[in-house]
């Protein structure tokens, strides 16, 4: 069995092994694979893994022997689904790995926003402690949660993990998903309309998946209805937000400030507004990049093709 991963290096970048799918048959590992040789490289295998290499209808097309398309990923948008499906291919993501990560990362985030840890350590590198008349001294306004809002968008697995961090800050929480489960359990938290959230929230994380529906679900109108002094956070997909108009509010004031992992095109263009807007911290989508979170989803890629394999296919995107 002829097994291809098309872009293995972001999830391996050598500190983890591939040994789970060589036993399951003739691997290729390539670190990376441009669109003109993605048919080349596929040609004659049942199992294909990518993680942001797209696989269009087109590609598809050229490969008959294909059953399984493993993503190395959560979201699957890169896959044509429906083209998969009628060529009775499975398509399989992996939802669970980066929970705690991406919820890490979210604080990671709004603290650096909210303490200035890092340009508060540059200046003390730069000697402006040693020169202090005062025992201490603050740069930036320095923000406590206890008491503060947070409002949060798709409250899913990773979007409950983060209200579990904010309630042990003490912050009350907001949620909006189209799902609303049972959140009993959870004191000072209430379900509410997006433009509710909007509204009361002094920080706004997104952590819905991106469809149709969701795509831009940022934008000029819905900034101007967060408050001047709300923080907005994305560490779920990049266009969510809309780039321009994000940038705009950031440099006129309409809210104070953003962090941001992910961005609407990446690796993003030199021009992007985003680069040069106030108040802006952007990482390079390294939410899920913790090795733990790494090496979780290694696991459950093998054990998606077992699954396949014993004829049990798991975490099935295309049913």
């Amino acid at each position: 069995m002829k097994i291809v991963v098309l872009d293995g290096y972001t999830l391996n970048p050598g500190d983890l092994d591939w040994n789970g799918l060589k036993k399951l048959g003739d691997a290729a590992i390539y670190d990376r694979t441009p669109a003109e040789l993605v048919v080349e490289r596929s040609k004659g295998a049942e199992i294909i893994y990518t993680n942001k290499t797209p696989l269009g209808e087109d590609v598809l097309a050229q490969l008959p022997d294909l059953k399984f398309i493993g993503v190395l990923a959560t979201g699957y948008n890169i896959v044509d689904t429906e083209a998969a499906k009628k060529r009775n291919i499975i398509v399989s993501n992996i939802p669970t790995y980066g929970t705690y990560s991406v919820a890490q990362m979210t604080f990671a985030l709004l603290l650096e926003m909210t303490q200035h840890v890092q340009e508060h350590s540059d200046a003390v590198h730069n000697g402006d402690w040693t020169n202090c008349k005062d025992f201490c001294f603050w740069n930036y306004p320095l923000i406590e949660l206890a008491g503060k809002t947070m409002g949060i968008i798709g409250f899913g697995r990773i979007g409950q993990q983060v209200a579990d961090i904010a309630a042990a800050f003490g912050m009350n929480i907001i949620g909006f998903d189209s799902f609303k489960t049972d959140q009993s359990n959870r004191k000072n938290f209430k379900w509410a309309e997006l433009d509710e959230l909007l509204a009361e929230s002094d920080f706004v994380s997104l952590h819905c998946p991106l469809f149709p529906s969701t795509k831009g679900i940022i934008n000029k109108d819905s900034l101007k209805k967060m408050k001047k002094s709300a923080f907005l956070i994305n560490t779920s997909r990049g266009p969510l937000i809309v780039d321009e108009d994000l940038a705009a509010a950031l440099n006129n004031g309409v809210i104070a400030g953003a962090g941001l992992d992910v961005l609407s095109v990446e690796p993003p263009k030199a021009d992007n507004p985003l680069f040069s807007a106030k108040n802006c911290l952007i990482t390079p989508h390294i939410s899920w990049a913790t090795k733990e979170a790494r090496a979780r989803l290694m696991d459950i890629a093998v054990d998606n093709l077992k699954a396949f394999l014993a004829g049990k296919p798991e975490n099935v995107v295309n049913k």
